[in-house]
């Protein structure tokens, strides 16, 4: 009969597959050590990058709320300003008119009264007005507000708060954009979080690596985004 392995063979059979056991044992514990410290990282990239997000966010809403507001008290501010300066007018066309018909019907004294009672800025326009001979003169302008010295300071002052209403406003509007995106990074953020969380519910290799790689290159896209923002 032919003789079987004998005993000092089996136990080098036994050694050598028990080396080979132990060696990719080792190489796959390391390889959990290499994914383990890798979520641990993104983690804490994560983590802080997503505080960074959110406080920004807090921030931008606040800042545009704030600019709002000051948007609709100047706003309110130059719409006083303008019903002023319109009662102004107001007062000037009457008062002028007064004055062409005390001219007109010869009562002079009547005429240099309504004369004392023009407003300062008015007077320009209206000694102006006068030396083209209003009242001989058919091609003379109608009247001093249709002069170019005609000024009324309540109405440049309206029109100037106008516009910077609107600056504050249009401010206020991408500060509002900037929060969005600071939330839609949030979001994105949360998505990593996700990602990393499911990694580590499988024990496959390559299926945890996989997705660590995707949370890699997603946390990427939002550190960039964090980075380019305006911040506050």
């Amino acid at each position: 009969m032919p003789e079987g392995p004998s005993n000092v063979e089996i136990a080098h059979h036994l050694q050598e597959h028990g080396k080979s056991g132990g060696h990719e044992e080792s190489h796959a514990r390391r390889r959990e050590t290499i994914i383990e410290i890798a979520e641990a990282v993104l983690l804490a990239v994560v983590a802080v990058a997503t505080a960074w997000s959110g406080y920004q966010s807090a921030l931008w809403d606040g800042h545009s709320a704030k600019l709002y507001g000051t948007s609709s008290r100047v706003r309110i501010q130059a719409t006083q300003a303008g019903t002023r300066a319109g009662q102004e007018q107001l007062y000037d066309a009457e008062t002028v008119n007064s004055w062409l018909q005390a001219k007109l019907t010869g009562d002079n004294r009547l005429a240099r009264e309504y004369e004392k009672r023009f407003r300062l800025e008015f007077r320009p326009a209206f000694d102006a007005w006068l030396a083209t001979n209003p009242l001989n003169n058919p091609h003379a302008p109608p009247g001093p507000s249709f002069m170019p010295q005609y000024r009324n300071a309540l109405a440049d002052r309206a029109a100037a708060l106008d516009k910077h209403a609107s600056e504050v406003f249009d401010r206020g509007s991408h500060a509002r954009e900037t929060g969005d995106k600071y939330v839609r990074t949030t979001v994105l953020l949360a998505t990593v979080l996700f990602l990393i969380a499911v990694s580590q519910r499988f024990a496959i290799f390559r299926v945890r690596t996989v997705l660590l790689v995707v949370a890699l290159v997603l946390l990427g896209v939002a550190i960039n985004s964090i980075v380019t923002y305006p911040r506050l």
